[in-house]
């Protein structure tokens, strides 16, 4: 099937902005009934320090959403990765008041106004083949156990609050390098290069728009990207041109599978996975196993998918 607007009738927009929100905490019950009142389905997420969010629906409604949000003091130029999909990726809308739009927990960090340089999708080919950078993703390691850049370092982490303590174990290491990092949509990467700069490196960079943009806007042929990228929604990945990809999720701990993972003596859908098959009892997987059986009557008999399906 050719992959067009209507194949993928859904937008999806992941949207951020670092921006000073004084009494974002007013904002949430009208941005709700807003969403709420288009059909667009999602989470936005609402600090001091700003909004981070992903929301699907009608193009019309997340057209209109984007020009609201513009419209709201600090959050002009709010930064939009578009992209579609077959089918409503989310189950409800939720907006949510939280310390942080992304939390790496540490005091005083100001992305707004020290963040590292932006670099352009179409130039960060070539910063990251220089041999004087270091190429960092500062996403968790089951979104790059699907796909990541050539060459680039993996911490490891299993929560963004994690990576403050890594930069310090590795601080040495990144010493006289330029240090360019990356994440799904630009929000942790931004973030992340605040917090590097705020240690005293001065060549520190990110990648605009995030692996998203960079799948949207360079071609394949030109690419560096290898693999997928994980989304957190029932998409579960996508790749070149946001077409979405072959990953599904493990129904018993999430983790994202490749078509690899699936073919393990390990994998059965709904039940378990490399990923958690030595960590699940057998207890665990008869629960999960009754638990998909439920799901697949449900879906036979036409009801609606499942939550946690």
């Amino acid at each position: 099937m050719t992959d067009t607007a209507q194949t993928r009738p859904v937008r999806v927009a992941a949207l951020y902005k670092f921006a000073r929100l004084d009494g974002f905490e007013a904002l949430r019950a009208p941005l709700a009934a807003f969403c709420c009142g288009r059909g667009i389905k999602g989470t936005l997420l609402l600090a001091h320090e700003g909004i981070n969010g992903t929301v699907a629906g009608r193009e019309d409604a997340i057209a209109e959403l984007i020009t609201y949000l513009q419209a709201i003091e600090g959050l002009a130029g709010l930064e939009v990765k578009y992209s579609g999909a077959a089918e409503m990726p989310f189950h409800r809308m939720k907006v949510r008041l939280k310390r942080e739009i992304v939390t790496m927990g540490v005091e005083d960090i100001d992305p707004a106004a020290s963040a590292g340089t932006y670099v352009a999708p179409e130039d960060w080919n070539a910063l990251i083949s220089g041999t004087d950078t270091i190429v960092i993703d500062t996403r968790n390691a089951y979104e790059v156990s699907i796909g990541t850049f050539k060459g680039a370092v993996d911490p490891k982490t299993s929560s963004f609050r994690e990576f403050p303590a890594w930069v310090e174990e590795h601080r040495d290491e990144l010493e006289g390098h330029k240090v360019a990092m990356f994440c799904t949509g630009g929000i942790r990467c931004e973030k992340a290069t605040a917090y590097v700069k705020s240690l005293g490196f001065k060549d520190v960079f990110h990648l605009k728009g995030g692996i998203l943009k960079y799948l949207e806007e360079v071609p394949a042929v030109e690419s560096l990207w290898q693999g997928e990228c994980f989304v957190f929604d029932e998409r579960v990945s996508v790749s070149h041109g946001l077409i979405e990809g072959d990953a599904e999720l493990c129904r018993a701990c999430r983790h994202p599978l490749t078509v690899e993972d699936r073919l393990s003596p390990q994998f059965s859908a709904g039940v378990s996975c490399p990923h958690c098959f030595e960590a699940r009892s057998n207890g665990d997987r008869e629960r999960y196993a009754e638990r998909h059986r439920q799901v697949e009557l449900a879906q036979a008999r036409g009801g609606k998918r499942h939550i946690g399906s």
